[in-house]
């Protein structure tokens, strides 16, 4: 059990999905409580490295990761490290996430109690549970949710005691481009998750489904732009467009390439548009602001 099998095990190329809704909702804020941000932060990071170990860990033993896995490495299924260890790891970082939101309970009070519990749970509930929701055709919404509007407007919320229509906004492009990523990996795995009973909407509505919800969820942010003008944002919604030749190949992609180990690249691609777009969107807000 070494130090670099464990960073693996976190997927560390996975994380920019919870920077960037943390980084954004801070963004938006017209004066920032550094502190508040940092442990929101590591929050969302160690919530988001739980469900990465606890998947890990629980689709090897569900037999959705197979040798026939097409995606990157995972450290169960290789026998790097064993199933159970690897649970308990994910189990730990709910615990050092739990921690790190000592802070933010005694900023937002009763609130950021339900929201960090909640979370808690998601975050094993979404492959472990009776009714894992990876595993019904929830994966997404549960992205969108919480790497986009939750987390985004919670930390809005934190630093400044409000709610605002831009802080939704930027939550709802954000978790769509999120949901880009995930529709993607399940587009990729769909014949590996029929074999296992993983019923992703890839598997339930078909291959055809996937490529429109794709499509639709990267077109959208870059539309909502509009009420990002409409505000008197210009920066803010139309400075993100500079990405959209990254969104432009995504589509082309997943429309033009049979599902198979390319996706990885087009998935490579979709975390990159989530990072840009994220990074674009804060300094149109933030510079004109």
């Amino acid at each position: 059990m070494t130090a670099a099998t464990w960073i693996l095990a976190t997927r560390p190329k996975t994380l920019t999905a919870a920077f960037v809704p943390i980084m954004v909702g801070t963004l938006l804020a017209p004066v920032v409580n550094w502190s508040i941000a940092i442990f929101a932060l590591l929050a969302a990071f160690f919530i988001q490295i739980a469900t990465n170990l606890i998947n890990d860990s629980l689709d090897f033993k569900k037999g959705a990761d197979t040798e026939e896995r097409l995606g990157p490495k995972r450290v169960t299924q290789s026998g790097l490290l064993d199933s159970e260890h690897v649970l308990a790891g994910g189990m730990a970082c709910l615990g050092l996430a739990a921690v790190c939101g000592i802070p933010l309970i005694l900023k937002g009070g009763i609130p950021l109690v339900l929201i960090l519990l909640i979370s808690l749970a998601c975050a094993y509930l979404y492959t472990g549970g009776p009714m894992p929701l990876a595993y019904t055709g929830l994966g997404d919404l549960f992205v969108l949710i919480f790497f986009g509007w939750v987390s985004t407007i919670t930390v809005y919320y934190l630093q400044t005691g409000s709610v605002s229509f831009l802080s939704i906004l930027a939550g709802t492009q954000i978790g769509l481009l999120a949901t880009v990523m995930i529709a993607v990996n399940n587009l990729r795995d769909v014949n590996q998750d029929r074999k296992a009973n993983k019923k992703t909407l890839a598997v339930r509505f078909g291959k055809k489904f996937s490529r429109i919800e794709i499509t639709f969820c990267v077109i959208v942010p870059f539309l909502l732009g509009i009420l990002w003008a409409s505000e008197g944002q210009w920066l803010a919604g139309f400075l993100p467009f500079i990405t959209l030749p990254l969104g432009s190949k995504i589509m082309h992609g997943v429309w033009t390439q049979e599902p198979g180990v390319v996706y990885n690249e087009i998935l490579g691609l979709s975390a990159a548009l989530h990072l840009s777009f994220g990074i674009l969107l804060s300094l149109g807000y933030y510079y004109q602001s």
